[in-house]
């Protein structure tokens, strides 16, 4: 009696459609929100944590979750970490608020918060050497987190009040560029055209993609 013969194996592949624009959407928005603070316009943290967790944070990680299943490993790896930066600072200003308890409040030391600061900094200076080999938006984009990040650990670890202020513009241009981004992402895939746009990597450091 002969053996039944294996069924073909089969190989099944699923298109995820580019997730940088609810990603950039996301920053765009939390950053636009945080920035009415630093500049004085709004007041206190509290009603910016929704914007914080959900935006800030939770679009980033599935645009990032969705990047890494695209094989792209350094959006992937932007998104997700800074989905996780959002996501931290949301639960530094609900210890801060006292929503764990005011004992955790009283002995909360700002600057272990200004030395997480500085290591995104780091972080996103190699990302945004990485960022040249994508196209001038994110490099824009990316150049700014680093202006951003050099006036939140400068302010909070010095107490320099022109770090503030860095922050406080860099945050703001961070969420025009982010806006500008994930449109251009959305408009130039839909129209299947360049609608908007982006700007050529930076000569020879050509990356996954050299346009949205």
């Amino acid at each position: 009696m002969s053996s039944p013969t294996p069924a073909a194996s089969q190989t099944v592949s699923v298109q995820v459609a580019e997730p940088g624009a609810i990603g950039l959407f996301g920053l765009a928005m939390v950053t636009l929100v945080a920035s009415s603070q630093k500049l004085g316009i709004t007041t206190g943290t509290s009603l910016i944590l929704p914007w914080a967790i959900f935006l800030g944070a939770t679009a980033q990680l599935a645009a990032g979750v969705y990047d890494f299943k695209r094989n792209n490993i350094f959006g992937g790896t932007a998104f997700l970490a800074y989905a996780m930066f959002w996501y931290a600072v949301a639960m530094t200003w609900m210890v801060q608020l006292g929503i764990f308890g005011e004992k955790a409040a009283a002995i909360a030391d700002p600057k272990q918060l200004g030395f997480g600061f500085l290591g995104y900094l780091i972080f996103t200076i190699y990302m945004t050497v990485g960022s040249m080999g994508t196209n001038k938006v994110l490099f824009i984009i990316f150049f700014l987190i680093d202006l951003l990040f050099i006036g939140l650990s400068s302010n909070v670890l010095m107490g320099s009040h022109f770090g503030h202020t860095l922050a406080a513009y860099s945050e703001l241009l961070i969420s025009i560029f982010s806006f500008y981004g994930s449109a251009a992402v959305v408009l130039n895939h839909h129209y299947n055209k360049p609608i908007l746009n982006v700007g050529k990597p930076f000569g020879p450091y050509i990356g996954r993609y050299d346009e949205m």
